[in-house]
């Protein structure tokens, strides 16, 4: 009987058979499994030399098309001096598969997640978000998916509904106030107009930032795509609106030091938050089949769960209907 789980089949022997066939050299035994749900990457020891980083990537997310994408980009963004993870090629390719994975190989980049309550470092962030879009306004992705006004909201909402996750007192309440969002959300993006399109991080939040005494480094562009530069700022403008407002303050200091910013894109930060919320619930859903999944959420069926999210999405209708935080 065949595994449903993707990564069902993924020993360890598997990990270190993928990292000696692709760099040739032996490992030590040392292997460290690290922080991913949606693919699975490890950090493996060679002897007499640098460990590396692995990341296999989930069957059937990605085509290799999309994959080889995010890799050219990444490369882009190292020849253009910006400090990022870039993967290593092995006789010209950095897509490598073994055991019927398809899988990356990274230099191993140290370094603490930054500490975004500091104003200081938000507005160095600012500016090192900038010079990823610098090098992301020079071209255009051709297969990466583009963030959208609504469409993929509405698919995850369909898909938790449709899997049956909302305990069924809630579901009503549920349909009715995701159309609402998704109205609202559709509203602020006609206010907003047509704001310039560029290649993304994508996932830009502290988790996936690496700060050194040098500065900073991404690891992951797993998520990279097309859309507006705010895609890339808003999930560092937390707490509450004066909170925000003085992240953003801080944000744009740094970013505008070295790019323009289009002040009608503010009108997205709380359309593209209400559409994460939705989206990372139906995340859940979609891959419960991974065991990693319910034991990482193992509240993700209960109803308390689902009436704090309704909660949650309420609280962003309402902040959507607001005006939109200001430059300074």
């Amino acid at each position: 009987m065949s595994d449903p789980h993707p990564f069902g089949k993924l020993s360890p022997d598997t990990v270190l058979g993928a990292v000696e066939g692709a760099t040739g050299g032996v490992c030590d035994g040392r292997l460290l499994a690290l922080n991913s749900y949606e693919n699975r990457v490890y950090r493996v020891g060679l002897e007499g030399a640098e460990p590396v980083v692995v990341k296999f990537y989930r069957p059937g997310r990605w085509s290799d098309e999309q994959i080889l994408e995010e890799h050219a980009f990444t490369a882009e963004l190292a020849r253009g001096e910006v400090p990022v993870a870039a993967p290593m090629a092995f006789e010209g390719r950095t897509l490598l598969e073994h055991a019927g994975y398809r899988l990356a190989v990274f230099p191993r980049c140290g370094g603490r997640m930054p500490e975004v309550d500091d104003r200081d470092i938000i507005r160095r962030l600012g500016a090192y978000v900038a010079r990823i879009h610098g090098v992301g306004a020079t071209g255009r992705f051709q297969y990466r998916p583009a963030v959208d006004s609504g469409e993929h909201g509405r698919a995850a909402r369909d898909a938790v509904l449709a899997g049956g996750w909302i305990p069924p007192h809630l579901e009503a309440a549920y349909r009715t106030l995701t159309d609402d969002l998704f109205e609202a959300a559709t509203a602020c993006w006609d206010r907003a107009g047509a704001v310039e399109q560029l290649r993304l991080h994508g996932d830009f939040h502290p988790g996936n930032v690496l700060q050194t005494d040098d500065g900073f480094h991404v690891v992951d562009l797993d998520d990279a795509r097309g859309g507006p530069a705010i895609q890339d700022l808003w999930m560092l403008l937390q707490g509450e609106r004066d909170e925000r407002q003085a992240c953003l303050d801080a944000v744009l200091e740094g970013y505008r030091s070295l790019r323009r910013f289009d002040a009608r894109e503010l009108h997205l930060v709380e359309p593209l938050r209400t559409l994460r919320l939705i989206r990372y619930a139906a995340w859940i859903a979609e891959r419960w089949d991974d065991p990693a999944f319910p034991m990482a959420f193992p509240w993700f069926g209960e109803s308390r769960y689902w009436e704090e999210h309704l909660l949650a999405l309420r609280e962003q209708l309402a902040a959507m209907q607001e005006p939109p935080l200001t430059i300074q």
